[in-house]
């Protein structure tokens, strides 16, 4: 186990780039098992759970090769079905949730495919049940394993559909569309899920010869073809850090330029940080935040506390949620945090509370910050990250606070962010690593 040690109070400078796009990464390399031509992947960040997909993608027979930092081929000439039921594989897909959305491209391509419960974050329950009711719309029978807790799904052709999915998930919209453009026919995908990262894979599988329509919108057309070829695709940046980064340049104070944001592609995430105080401004295609020694937080038109919760595209990503509620220590003013998603989000604020933040938990979902206006330091301690989002979200706090602060199983961080140590530490952070 890893932690870091981390000297707050420092102020930043510089400029900063955000990685490759995790979520979308997840899902472009599971969608390379649905060709056997060579598609080429440019911009994947080099994180523990996308290597951990690529690790798996090449178990299951895949051809992998790096051909410089960023870019891996994948060749996937056949599958190796047989690798399905060893305990390996179980391991394997167990320990990462995106592994999930290997089913749709294996049951399009091979006929069947099976996969463990699917591990990830500790944020609550995170049911897989739009996905395995999409493969059962397209002609697919499921089965389930409750002693082993293993999914099977298999069918001898998949045929086209309308559906209407019972929630806007992301990865199950991704999983579904995989295995609708191989399947005969038109399937119609009904409250499907739109995030840029959803887009990004329609249009490569569009480049590989995939025909869909409505690509951006929550209903989505598409018409089944034999088989799919190669292409070339860059992920976009990961919107998810440079929320991140712009909450960090807020709460410690400092001067950053986020570089090549893909500022389009950010939806409401700068204007609901605008909501919170906080000075951004776009230059070209990247966003300039000022030293700000204060930021107060807006209320509504009839002086109500403001809310900021999550929603689905184009609405606020929970994923940000945390860094939202830990900016808000700092702020001036009061928010009401509200995660309607996961009820297991905002359990790390008691570590805020230790720090010396005003937070009150209302429930599992809602937390009231009451902004110490800078008026008050947090108090550096010794914490524990217990997801990825959450575990940035601390280290914020830790770079704002006073004194040395220390963070244990940072290999959660390490899941979603590529060395962010030595990335900020080039911005003027102190943050030394320890095994």
């Amino acid at each position: 186990m890893s932690k870091f040690i981390v000297e707050g109070g420092r102020k930043l400078k510089g400029k900063i780039q955000p990685q490759g796009a995790k979520n979308e990464a997840l899902q472009v390399i599971c969608a390379t098992l649905l060709t056997s031509e060579k598609v080429v992947l440019n911009n994947i960040p080099d994180i523990r759970d996308v290597n951990k997909l690529i690790e798996l993608i090449s178990s299951l027979g895949s051809h992998v090769e790096k051909l410089k930092e960023g870019t891996y081929s994948f060749q996937a000439r056949s599958i190796n079905l047989e690798y399905l039921e060893s305990p390996h594989y179980i391991e394997q897909s167990s320990a990462l949730r995106g592994s999930v959305m290997i089913l749709g491209p294996l049951l399009a391509r091979s006929g069947k495919a099976s996969m463990p419960k699917p591990g990830g974050d500790k944020i609550g329950r995170r049911k897989v049940d739009t996905h395995l009711t999409g493969f059962q719309n397209l002609g697919a029978s499921f089965n389930y394993d409750p002693g082993k807790s293993i999914y099977f799904v298999s069918a001898k052709k998949l045929t086209g559909c309308y559906m209407h999915l019972d929630e806007a998930s992301v990865t199950g919209t991704a999983n579904i569309v995989m295995a609708a453009v191989l399947a005969r026919g038109q399937t119609t995908i009904y409250n499907a899920a739109c995030e840029p990262y959803v887009q990004q894979l329609c249009r490569m599988l569009v480049s590989m010869g995939a025909k869909i329509e409505g690509i951006g919108s929550n209903l989505l057309h598409i018409q089944g073809v034999s088989d799919l070829g190669g292409c070339e695709h860059t992920i976009l940046p990961d919107m998810i850090e440079t929320g991140s980064f712009i909450g960090m340049a807020a709460i410690t104070g400092s001067e950053i330029t986020i570089n090549n944001v893909s500022y389009e592609n950010l939806g409401i995430i700068p204007y609901s940080f605008k909501r919170m105080g906080i000075q951004l401004e776009k230059k070209g295609d990247d966003i300039y935040i000022p030293a700000q020694p204060c930021y107060e937080i807006e209320t509504y038109i009839d002086g109500s506390i403001m809310t900021v919760s999550d929603a689905i595209w184009p609405g606020l990503t929970p994923d940000l949620l945390s860094v939202f509620l830990v900016v808000a220590t700092q702020a001036k003013g009061s928010v009401l945090i509200h995660q309607k998603m996961f009820e297991s989000r905002l359990f790390f604020v008691d570590k805020l509370i230790d720090m010396g933040a005003r937070i009150i938990l209302c429930d599992p979902h809602r937390a009231t910050v009451i902004g110490l206006d800078r008026k008050f330091r947090l108090r550096a301690t010794t914490m524990t990250s217990p997801d990825i989002r959450a575990g940035v979200a601390l280290l914020l706090a830790a770079l704002s606070a006073e004194g040395i602060s220390t963070i244990h199983n940072i290999e959660q961080i390490d899941r979603g962010y590529q060395n962010i140590d030595g990335r900020l530490n080039a911005l003027g952070a102190k943050i030394v690593r320890e095994d």
